[in-house]
Formats: C-alpha cells, structure tokens, sequence
C-alpha cells in the first residue's frame, strides 16, 4: 500500500461524509419524496434554513437530473481513484493521483456557484447541500497539502527508514 492507512482513512472519511449527504437527499427527498430530517423549513426575512426551498427550485437540477446524482457519483469517483492511489500498480498510481487532483479541482470550481446561489438568488440554504460543500472543500484542501506540502506527503515513508539528522562538523 503507498499511503498509510491513516492518510488513506483521511481521504476517503470527507467522501464519505459527502457521499451520504448526497445520498439522503437523492433517496429520502427525490425518491420518497419526504422532508429530510434535520432540515428545518423556516421561512422569514433574510437567509433561512429551508432545504425545500433550495431542493425544488430551478437551480437543483441539469436536464431534469437532480444535483446530488451528480453529488453521489462526484463522490464515489473520489472514494474509487483514492483506492487505485492506494492500491493500483505504479502506472495506475500515477495516472490516478493526477485525476483525483483534477477531478477534486473540479468540484471545488463549483462550490462557489451554488453557495452564491444558495445566499444570493434563493436566500435559503440546505443543511445536506452545505454538508457537501464542506466535504468536496475540505477534500480539496487535504488532497492539495497532501500533494504539495512538503511536510504532509501522501506517499507512505512508513516503509523507508528516515536519514539521520545532519551533524555539525568538528572543526
């Protein structure tokens, strides 16, 4: 395994956290069509927590195909190029680490639109679409130090012994 299991359990745990956010909304909301739990439907002046407002208006779907379909596969993507980071041959490590960087980059350019939207056109936000929000930043924000820090490596070292610290020179 390249990544230790405590890096592989990091970044899978926001995919996760995500992945069931969006899964509540599809399955509870669209196909039983019930109220989520834990999402109030206040109504009032300024920004109130109302995951129906949110949820049936125009901005929830792409050709009739609701967001958080889009949500659950975003997710699942991750959870799967994290495994092939893991697990895959080299070749495949490679080419994986370069798509979930891109994939992650991607579902971050979004984020933006659908807060402004949340806040700014519907003045009502969703408790499960905010959770997801939090998830795809923080999963950007974690794959990115774990990529670019230099004291946060993604690769495991775990099997390589560090070198001994430099010592002054006698003189």
């Amino acid at each position: 395994m390249r990544v230790s299991k405590a890096k592989l359990v990091l970044l899978v745990i926001m995919s996760l956290f995500g992945l069931w956010a969006s899964s509540m909304v599809l399955v509870v909301y669209y196909f039983l069509k019930q109220a989520l739990p834990f999402c109030p439907q206040s109504t009032g002046p300024g920004i109130v927590l109302n995951c129906d407002a949110v949820l049936s208006s125009g901005y929830s779907q792409i050709f009739g195909i609701p967001l958080e379909l889009f949500a659950v596969v975003y997710f699942v993507v991750n959870i799967f190029l994290v495994f092939l980071i893991a697990f895959g041959r080299q070749t495949v490590f490679e080419r994986a680490l370069d798509v979930l960087f891109v994939w992650r980059f991607i579902g971050i350019l979004i984020v933006p639109y659908l807060v402004f939207v949340e806040l700014f056109l519907l003045k009502a936000i969703c408790v499960y679409c905010s959770i997801m929000h939090v998830a795809i930043i923080t999963d950007f924000i974690i794959i990115s130090y774990l990529l670019f820090y230099k004291g946060g490596s993604l690769y495991d070292s775990l099997d390589q012994e560090a070198p001994p610290p430099l010592q002054p020179a006698n003189v």
